[in-house]
């Protein structure tokens, strides 16, 4: 399912304007056992990587294939690798998500992150990752890509690091054929938690100005202390859009929160998958769900 040029110019067009907001169905190997146990999984219930994986798919595909997942309120959803190499009702997850919901499909594509060096977390080595850019776009019509990085502390050296780092591989998505979406997370127990987003919003600025004409990016953020301090980023012309991590904040919270940043939208993953439980019939799940994306919808308007 090569990239078509037509399909491209649509998905890009609904994710710079249309009402909704990104759905984060991409935890990785560290995060699963949390993300299955709280979708009432427990460890004993699978044996091995292969089976904890089999279960979160099943998890996910049980949330795509929703009747509320649909464009009208999910613009797009972030994928794992193993969910992309992964089929839903017989067709590739990517497929699946543009072509019967209407729903754009992201990879993540990070490694998970580095220890900790002046007050942040920079994203691991990504071996192969010109490789997997290409199979994404060429083969499974991925549209664009995410990646983590996480800041704790106000400290501009490495601020600065983490920022230049999400250019760099946002470079490279960009010459893979996809639009990256650059997800520099400030850490929401941070003590310096304002003054940090403060110093990335100046060096985003900075090297968003660097990008040419049809270097396109979309920036993934920490909901701001400040309300509408990454306005002028979204305004930006080289910025698709800005969306919103939920960050560790409930779905409640998270919505609050965001409602008061008019030119965000929210990409959640925990908020979107709280109180789901295999346990449920697929009315209550369904219904669930249902509020969900209703809510985190209403505080993405």
């Amino acid at each position: 399912m090569a990239q078509d040029k037509a399909v491209f110019a649509k998905q890009k067009d609904q994710m710079a304007t249309g009402k909704g907001f990104i759905a984060a169905l991409d935890q990785s190997g560290g995060s699963t056992p949390k993300a299955l146990l709280q979708y009432g999984v427990e460890e004993s219930e699978y044996n091995g990587e292969a089976e904890m994986f089999g279960e979160i798919h099943k998890m996910r595909a049980r949330i795509i294939t929703a009747p509320d997942f649909t464009n009208d309120k999910v613009l797009g959803a972030i994928l794992f690798e193993r969910t992309m190499r992964g089929e839903i009702e017989g067709l590739p997850t990517a497929q699946y998500l543009w072509e019967k919901r209407g729903v754009v499909p992201f990879l993540k594509i990070d490694k998970g992150l580095a220890d900790q060096e002046n007050g942040v977390q920079v994203m691991k080595p990504m071996p192969g990752l010109e490789d997997l850019l290409n199979d994404a776009a060429q083969n499974f019509g991925i549209f664009g890509t995410k990646e983590r990085s996480v800041i704790h502390e106000a400290n501009a050296e490495g601020i600065e690091a983490v920022v230049a780092q999400q250019f760099e591989v946002g470079r490279a998505v960009i010459a893979a054929g996809m639009v990256p979406i650059l997800e520099p997370e400030v850490n929401i127990h941070s003590e310096t938690k304002e003054e940090a987003e403060a110093l990335l919003e100046a060096s985003l600025a900075k090297h968003l100005d660097t990008l040419a004409e049809g270097e396109d990016v979309m920036i993934k953020l920490t909901i701001p202390s400040v309300p509408g301090l990454y306005d002028g980023l979204a305004d930006h012309p080289r910025v698709v859009r800005v969306v919103a991590l939920s960050g560790g904040y409930s779905t409640d919270e998270a919505c609050e929160r965001l409602s008061k940043n008019a030119k965000m939208i929210a990409s959640f993953s925990r908020a979107l998958a709280e109180g789901l439980s295999k346990k449920q019939s697929d009315d209550d799940f369904n219904a669930l769900l249902g509020s969900n994306i209703d809510k985190i919808y209403q505080a993405s308007l």
